[in-house]
C-alpha cells in the first residue's frame, strides 16, 4: 500500500513518500472537507456530484477550491491509471482531502493559506457476496456526534466511535436516533421500505446528503417506486418492511437485523426485500451509464 501512487500539493509520489506538517490545521484541528468517489471499471461514478458537493463542504468551512473541476479529473484520472497498471484494481475508490493549510495553533481562521490538498486511490473492497445475500446487522445508538453533520468534515471521532460499537458486537452498521428521529449510520445514509415506498430523513445540519439521496431518487423514479424524505421515528424503523443503507462502497445494501431482532414482516422477515432487490438491479445499470 505504502508504494501506490499519491498526490500532494502539486505532485504525484508514493504514498511512503509523502509528508504534512504538524501544524496542518487538518492534523491539529480537523479543519478540512474530504470525499470519496467510486470507479468502476476504471471510470469514476457520480464524479460531477461528487465535486458538487466537495465545493459545498469548502464554502460552508471558508475555503476557496484549490482546483477547477477538469484539474480534479486529471489527477484522479492518473491515480486510477497509476493503481490499476501495478495492482489491477479497475474497481477503485478516490480519496480528496482538502485542509486549511499550515499555521502557528490558534483557533481563528487565518487569512492567506495554502490549503493542503491530498488525493490517493484504494481498490474497491465493496460488500462480499455473503453480506449482500444475507443482509447486514445493524445496531443502534443515540446520535452524539456533533451538530453539523451536513459538513463532510476530516473531523470523524464521533463517526468513528459510533462505527466501533458496531464493530465491537460483528455488526456492519450503527444507525443512529436524535431526539427520538432517524439521522444516519456512523458512514451510512439510512433507508426504510413503507408500503412499498422508500422512505429517508429529510435534509438538515445532522445529516450529510449522501450522493446517493439524489441517485436512489432517480432510481425509484425508473423503478416506478414512490419516494419521500420525511421525519422517521425510531418506531418507523423498526417497524419498517425492509432498511437500506447506501454509501459510495455499500451502493445501497438490505438490514436484516437490528439489535438483534429480524427486520420485515411474513415470510420475508430478516431477508433482504423486494425493493432493495429491484434498487440494487437499478443501481449497477446506472454504474454503466453515469460513469465517465
Amino acid at each position: 500500500m505504502t508504494d501506490n501512487l499519491c498526490f500532494l500539493n502539486g505532485e504525484f509520489l508514493p504514498l511512503s513518500q509523502a509528508r504534512v506538517s504538524v501544524l496542518d490545521r487538518g492534523f491539529i484541528f480537523g479543519d478540512g472537507i474530504y470525499d470519496v468517489t467510486p470507479v468502476y471499471g476504471r471510470r469514476l461514478f457520480r464524479f460531477d456530484e461528487h465535486m458538487a458537493r466537495l465545493q459545498r463542504g469548502l464554502d460552508k468551512i471558508r475555503i476557496a477550491n484549490p482546483a477547477a473541476r477538469d484539474e480534479w479529473l486529471q489527477r484522479c484520472r492518473h491515480l486510477i491509471a497509476a493503481l490499476a497498471e501495478t495492482t489491477g484494481a479497475d474497481d477503485q475508490v478516490i480519496y480528496i482531502q482538502v485542509t486549511r493549510g499550515v499555521a502557528p495553533r490558534d483557533h481563528v481562521m487565518p487569512a492567506g493559506l495554502v490549503p493542503t490538498v491530498f488525493m490517493m486511490s484504494n481498490p474497491m473492497k465493496g460488500v462480499s457476496a455473503e453480506l449482500r445475500h444475507h443482509g447486514a446487522t445493524c445496531i443502534t445508538a443515540r446520535d452524539f456526534r456533533w451538530a453539523r453533520g451536513d459538513i463532510k468534515s476530516t473531523s470523524l471521532l464521533g463517526a468513528v466511535l459510533a462505527r466501533q460499537m458496531s464493530a465491537d458486537q460483528d455488526a456492519t452498521e450503527t444507525i443512529m436516533f436524535r431526539d427520538g428521529h432517524l439521522t444516519e449510520a456512523s458512514a451510512s445514509n439510512v433507508w426504510i421500505v413503507h408500503e412499498g415506498a422508500l422512505l429517508g430523513p429529510p435534509r438538515s445540519e445532522y445529516i450529510l446528503e449522501g450522493i446517493r439521496v439524489e441517485l436512489l431518487r432517480e432510481l425509484c423514479e425508473e423503478c416506478g417506486i414512490a419516494y419521500n424524505l420525511r421525519p422517521l421515528t425510531e418506531a418507523d424503523v423498526r417497524s419498517a418492511d425492509e432498511v437500506l443503507l447506501s454509501s459510495a462502497t455499500k451502493e445501497v445494501l438490505a438490514v436484516t437485523r437490528i439489535d438483534g431482532e429480524p427486520v420485515g414482516h411474513g415470510a420475508l422477515r430478516g431477508k433482504p426485500g423486494p425493493v432493495y432487490a429491484r434498487l440494487y438491479e437499478a443501481y449497477q445499470a446506472a454504474k454503466q451509464s453515469m460513469s465517465i
